[in-house]
């Protein structure tokens, strides 16, 4: 009952996939690597607060973009 072999985990991870689906397991692969970047920008401006710089001049920088969404029609 020590470690498990690479079989356990193949087995573990099929049944995951049949649970949620790979589209469900993609979309919260992508969700959590956009909360990371979100975090590691969060720390990286209160660094730079500290050192003596504003973070407005990095916010400024990027623009706001407005889009119209469609909605998905299933055929």
């Amino acid at each position: 009952m020590g470690s498990f072999s690479i079989w356990h985990w193949l087995i573990v991870l099929v049944i995951v996939m049949l649970v949620f689906g790979t589209k469900k397991i993609g979309s919260m692969g992508s969700d959590l690597g956009k909360a990371v970047k979100g975090f590691k920008d969060g720390v990286k401006g209160d660094e730079e607060t500290e050192a003596g710089k504003t973070s407005t001049a990095k916010s400024d920088d990027k623009a706001t973009i407005d889009v119209d969404a469609k909605e998905k029609t299933k055929s």
